[in-house]
């Protein structure tokens, strides 16, 4: 089960991902940096904390990629940027996990807390599990400030994805 999970996980990050972009593409400038009063404050800021946070945990998991400094970062200014550093990242994420053995997943990983530089240790997996949940998170206060703004947001609901793609089913 556990060889499955992470690689459905990761190709519905990638999905939900799409269509979170696609709707806030459709925003005007004023709007997608509008604070929404969530807690990165607007679409564009929230999107950009989700991207450092995956590159974060990328850095922690492989060694490799960027390592941003704060969690609140904005490396992009341009949407247009983001969204291309987006699929980027999830393509990057995909191939990982898609490449993760049984043993490797079983394992055990090092890494420092941005926010406390202490060493800490723990398995792979519920790490992983964490890992995208935090992505589902504050993909939700994204839909709910596409919600406010526009009256509707992009179907998200990881069934959805199962049944279109077939994964999990």
């Amino acid at each position: 089960m556990v060889e499955t999970l992470f690689p459905m996980l990761a190709r519905y990050n990638a999905w939900a991902n799409e269509r979170v972009y696609a709707a806030a593409g459709a925003l005007d400038d004023y709007a997608l940096r509008m604070d929404c009063e969530a807690f990165f404050g607007s679409v564009h800021r929230t999107l950009n904390h989700i991207i450092t946070a995956d590159r974060i945990w990328m850095r922690r998991f492989t060694g490799e990629g960027p390592s941003p400094r704060a969690l609140n970062e904005v490396p992009y200014e341009a949407f247009a940027d983001l969204a291309t550093a987006r699929r980027a990242e999830d393509a990057r994420i995909i191939a990982w996990v898609e490449g993760l053995t049984p043993a490797e997943l079983a394992g055990r990983f090092r890494y420092q807390p941005i926010s406390k530089p202490v060493d800490i240790e723990q398995p792979l997996a519920p790490a992983l599990l964490h890992f995208f949940n935090h992505q589902t998170h504050h993909r939700g206060q994204c839909h709910a400030m596409l919600t406010r703004l526009v009256g509707k947001a992009p179907e998200l609901d990881l069934i959805l994805f199962q049944r279109e793609s077939g994964m999990g089913m």
